[in-house]
């Protein structure tokens, strides 16, 4: 091969350097376009300046001669300035300090910002977006306020006049199986009976049609003692066992009461037998709902010791006759434990004492708790699905939210009832919901699983339009 006359190889490296030079060149301006879009503006500019002088000294060692350096009089290098940095190295760090000076300026100053929003459309600040957020939600609870308020006027709120018939009828009645009690069973050992119930705490909701009569046993201190249930084989907490002692000291028929007692322990079952002989086979209601002017009959079973007393022609009232005792400072009354195998059981009251509670609460502070509660027990009471909560569940879980909120003025009505069905689900869903006067005490605990699945189904359903509940 022959060699190229120097002109050529001189014109062949200026075209090498020269292709070097725009490969680099491009890679630098490719970098350069994109280094805003992922480092911003300030970085961009530390990475500009950076990048110039990488070059400026890539561009002198290409430019360089083959022969030795040599320096000129002024003690400067003799090869020229690449042209693309300009007449003057002076000048270019003027026009680097101007454009640095300049991006500073314009960085974002908060950190949590990046310049890419540059390139995006402007949205709306974060304080508008919570701004509406806010106001959306107060237009709901207002509307949700307004609709539990005539929800509460149309279907909970029972009239003046219906409540003092009830009442009426019930203190008549009352009256008259005291009466014969006295009379036809004078050493059947009884306190004074009493009527108690959500009628008489302006707690009932849609019907006066229910109320308690309440039978307190007397019991001989020395021979009777209470067992808790969490320290029986059963460890059911809430429930006791009443045992008979001293039987050696004395024996059975010391007590008038030892004709209830199955295998040692007073059953609440047998004592409520023994009242339903009385209410239901020994009475001639007709002829005392004659002299009354009421239509008096027992209730139809399952139904236990509850008499069905038609006052009016559209008003009908059921009285429960509920045993109770008192031992020491615990109050037990004779409602079963709904599982059969522990119908031994005698359950702790602790109604009254919730109820003191709540209304004292409100009291203090013209709440609105009791006004929740009693939608609640009108939306349970109108909904198949939720018949399984108790008046005492729904108390609870009020009482609870209590602990937790202290502004429970009227104005707060909506967003109390959202609180207290969003903790009834989550009480739901552990399957336990503790009493807030004894928290040993599982109110959940007479439940099944498949009771617990639909309650649990039916309330998360109406989370996201509770005034479902509120259209039954």
């Amino acid at each position: 091969m022959l060699p190229l006359p120097p002109g050529e190889m001189a014109g062949a490296g200026q075209r090498k350097g020269k292709k070097d030079d725009n490969g680099i060149g491009t890679a630098i301006d490719f970098v350069l376009s994109n280094a805003r879009l992922v480092l911003g503006v300030g970085g961009a500019a530390m990475l500009g300046i950076a990048t110039l002088a990488v070059k400026r000294m890539y561009d002198r060692a290409i430019s360089a001669p083959s022969s030795p350096t040599r320096l000129s009089q002024s003690g400067k290098r003799s090869w020229e300035e690449p042209n693309w940095l300009g007449s003057s190295s002076r000048l270019l760090t003027q026009d680097m300090k101007t454009n640095l000076s300049r991006s500073l300026q314009t960085l974002p100053t908060d950190p949590s910002a990046t310049d890419t929003d540059f390139f995006r459309p402007t949205k709306p600040k974060p304080s508008a977006k919570r701004s509406q957020v806010e106001l959306k939600k107060s237009r709901l609870r207002l509307s949700l306020q307004e609709k539990l308020f005539a929800y509460y006027r149309r279907k909970v709120a029972i009239p003046v006049d219906e409540q003092v018939r009830a009442k009426q009828a019930a203190v008549d009645i009352c009256a008259e199986l005291r009466s014969f009690l006295r009379a036809k069973l004078p050493d059947m050992p009884l306190r004074d009976m009493y009527l108690s119930g959500s009628l008489y705490d302006d707690l009932q909701v849609v019907t006066a049609d229910h109320i308690q009569l309440i039978v307190p046993l007397m019991l001989e201190q020395n021979l009777w003692s209470c067992i808790p249930g969490e320290d029986t084989i059963m460890n059911i907490p809430g429930f006791y066992l009443v045992r008979r002692e001293n039987p050696e000291y004395f024996p059975r028929g010391s007590s008038y009461w030892d004709r209830c007692v199955v295998g040692g322990y007073l059953s609440p079952k047998a004592v409520a037998d023994t009242f339903e002989k009385v209410v239901a086979g020994s009475i001639n209601w007709p002829a005392i709902g004659t002299l009354l002017d009421y239509v008096i009959r027992p209730a139809a079973p399952p139904a236990d010791l509850t008499l069905e007393v038609q006052y009016d022609p559209e008003r009908h009232l059921f009285i429960d006759f509920l045993p109770s005792l008192t031992l020491g400072d615990i109050i037990l009354v004779a409602k079963p434990h709904r599982l059969a195998q522990n119908d031994n059981l005698w359950r702790l009251s602790l109604r009254p004492a919730e109820t003191a509670r709540l209304r004292a609460l409100d009291q203090c502070d013209s709440g609105c708790r009791c006004l929740c509660l009693k939608i609640f027990k009108a939306v349970c009471k109108s909904n198949p699905a939720l018949g399984h909560l108790t008046a005492s569940q729904l108390t609870n879980v009020i009482l609870h939210l209590s602990q937790e909120e202290s502004d429970w003025s009227q104005d707060m009505l909506a967003d109390r009832f959202l609180q207290a069905l969003k903790g009834l689900i989550r009480y739901l869903e552990a399957g336990v919901l503790p009493s807030a006067l004894n928290p040993k005490v599982n109110l959940f605990s007479e439940l099944t699983p498949e009771e617990v699945d639909e309650l649990g189904y039916t309330l998360y359903s109406s989370l996201s339009e509770p005034e479902v509940l509120l259209q039954t």
